[in-house]
């Protein structure tokens, strides 16, 4: 039986791109999974504590970490929703991190417990900042997850990335709604997409 983690982060529990299409990933997940088990993690809802000195001295012993270790070394998969906030992820989800990754236990290490697993990191934002745009450089969401889950995990990471989601509800960003209906449309597509291929995957 699959598993897979899903971790949502977004303030909002309504009207929120990235638990949108995590949701979209979980529903395609379990329709090539009907008897796989999904463990849900709703930081805004019920969010960690920081890591302080007991809990990083402690390590796998701290109660909260070795739980937490526990939990993504038994995924099969893992699912994030992470929106940019002032331009990088909520403070949610760096404390899920920080508890989670522990070095000479699941990180840091040349085949961990963790190595290999796939994350697909749901990666939305208000404006866009993809290559070529005037915010490119402002972009610290992808280039930290990507760094960290691979560098510190060695899992694999693949993104979608629903942009100008702040177009519809910003008149000065009017022009832009074309744009951001097709990234929705099109984060929803490769949602769907991915979650099948990933099932597909694991279950061979």
């Amino acid at each position: 039986m699959a598993t897979l983690l899903h971790i949502d982060s977004a303030v909002f529990p309504q009207g929120s791109a990235s638990r949108d299409v995590t949701a979209a990933f979980v529903k395609s997940w379990l329709e090539e999974h009907p008897e796989g088990k999904v463990v849900y993690r709703d930081l805004a809802a019920n969010p960690l504590p920081h890591l302080d000195v007991a809990a990083a001295s402690a390590g796998a012993d701290d109660a909260l970490r070795a739980e937490l270790a526990a939990e993504l070394a038994a995924a099969d998969a893992v699912l994030i929703g992470a929106p940019m906030y002032n331009f990088t992820i909520p403070s949610t989800l760096k404390a899920w991190l920080d508890q989670v990754i522990i070095v000479g236990h699941n990180a840091a290490l040349p085949d961990g417990p963790v190595a290999g697993t796939q994350f697909t990191v749901v990666a939305s934002r208000g404006g866009s900042y993809a290559p070529g745009t005037p915010r490119e450089s402002f972009e610290f969401v992808q280039n930290y997850m990507e760094k960290v889950l691979t560098g510190m995990l060695g899992a694999e990471v693949d993104f979608i990335v629903p942009e100008l989601t702040l177009a519809p509800m910003r008149p000065e960003m009017a022009e832009l709604v074309p744009l951001a209906e097709a990234s929705r449309a099109k984060a929803f597509e490769e949602a769907a997409q991915k979650a099948k291929d990933l099932a597909a995957r694991i279950a061979a």
